[in-house]
């Protein structure tokens, strides 16, 4: 998959993916202004062009945006190296939307309609979290 930010400084290319899952946590609302549809794309995520400036979001995690127009172009897990994609920077890619997670941080003023798997806060860092 191909994709770039707004004013097109950057290009992003990652495997191809089909899934899309929703984080409603309250970062993700605030950074993105409302959920963010996200694209799990492992490692291999390469960004070409400018430089992506980022922000050490947390003690594991980085957000990384072009610093020319703001657009949003990761989320990066740090130990792990994991890259997860804002889904509107593929524009022509479609997409099924599988899961939700942080449901009990969603605000009340929206709702999805499609049959998702949903995850609360605690649930989502129970699975990341090594015993």
């Amino acid at each position: 998959m191909k994709g770039t930010c707004l004013c097109g400084s950057i290009e992003v290319t990652a495997p191809n993916h089909e899934q899309v899952s929703v984080c409603h946590c309250s970062l993700c609302r605030r950074w993105s202004g409302g959920p963010m549809f996200a694209v799990h794309c492992g490692g291999s995520v390469e960004f070409s062009g400018a430089e992506p400036a980022a922000y050490r979001s947390s003690d594991w995690a980085e957000r990384g945006f072009c610093a020319t127009c703001g657009t949003h172009l990761f989320y990066h897990l740090l130990p792990s190296n994991e890259y997860i994609l804002p889904a509107g920077l593929f524009q022509d890619q479609a997409f099924q939307l599988i899961s939700e997670i942080f449901i009990d941080e969603k605000p009340g003023y929206y709702e999805f309609n499609n049959q998702t798997e949903k995850m609360t806060g605690q649930q989502v860092f129970e699975q990341f979290t090594p015993d």
